[in-house]
């Protein structure tokens, strides 16, 4: 408290020149118009800046959120454009059936999915891992996909009741089977280990028809993710070793070095498809 008054003594010339310098202000508002319009004024415009610096700021502030709900959006049709052009393939398939053999119009599509952020992330090691904020406790499970509103972005590996941890495609582990859209035969897909943009796609057979800038997509072949979903575009490719096959350079759609939110698929039928599967290998 001592030092307070010691420091209002030393500086009281201060205080008393800003005293009266408020008195002037207020006796010549009080008293003449002219300069009451001019301060009047100024105050307009001040607060004005104010409350357009305050919307700007507000603004951004809400874009994080607004980016989510889109991203959300974004996810919902993706996979309503994938449930389409199943029933699609499934009508074309069937064009000569009659009614007792038609596909069921009323089944639903058997995937959704879930928001979650990237909370670690890793582009530059040999066996890269993404952790994700969602959990158990959001119904998340291993062997789930992963996608960004851009493409593919890995599989779930580990779940905690919080947290996730997926293997990306920038993972020598992980191998996905992909074609070229608009074809029906497939490859598998692994990173080289080298440039976090590219991966390649092998084992496509030497007959398959494309060129470079063509759309590789997700096969369908596996009870992880729906056939369709982009993984990236063809930027070079040549002839393996046994002259048969295709090694395609894949653009990859996920851009890793900038991935904050990213979507977890759900496959209602995976247990259903995985169980079968098991029980078909333990009877050969």
């Amino acid at each position: 408290m001592r030092k307070l008054l010691d420091f209002l003594v030393r500086k009281r010339h201060w205080f008393l020149f800003l005293l009266l310098e408020v008195l002037s202000l207020i006796l010549i508002y009080h008293n003449n118009a002219y300069q009451r319009n001019i301060m009047f004024s100024s105050a307009n415009v001040v607060t004005g800046h104010i409350a357009s610096v305050s919307g700007y700021v507000t603004s951004y502030l809400n874009l994080r959120e607004i980016n989510k709900e889109l991203l959300e959006r974004n996810g919902q049709l993706e996979l309503q454009m994938l449930e389409m052009q199943d029933r699609l393939d499934m009508m074309m398939a069937d064009t000569v059936a009659f009614a007792g053999f038609a596909p069921d119009s009323t089944e639903q599509f058997p995937y959704s999915c879930v928001m979650a952020e990237v909370v670690n992330n890793s582009v530059t090691h040999l066996s890269n891992y993404i952790t994700v904020n969602k959990g158990r406790k959001d119904g998340i499970d291993r062997d789930m996909g992963v996608v960004s509103e851009r493409g593919v972005v890995g599989i779930v590996s580990a779940v905690s009741d919080h947290f996730a941890v997926v293997i990306p495609l920038l993972n020598p582990k992980f191998r996905l089977s992909c074609k070229v859209l608009g074809s029906s035969y497939f490859g598998s897909l692994s990173w080289n280990g080298r440039n976090s943009r590219y991966a390649n796609l092998d084992e496509l057979p030497r007959h398959v028809q494309f060129d470079k800038g063509d759309t590789i997509v997700t096969s369908g072949y596996s009870a992880v993710f729906p056939a369709g979903i982009i993984v990236g575009t063809v930027s070079d490719f040549k002839k393996q070793h046994d002259d048969n096959f295709y090694s395609l350079e894949v653009l990859l759609a996920t851009d890793f070095q900038a991935l904050n939110d990213v979507r977890i698929i759900k496959n209602y039928r995976q247990a259903e498809q995985l169980s079968l599967e098991l029980e078909a290998k333990r009877n050969d």
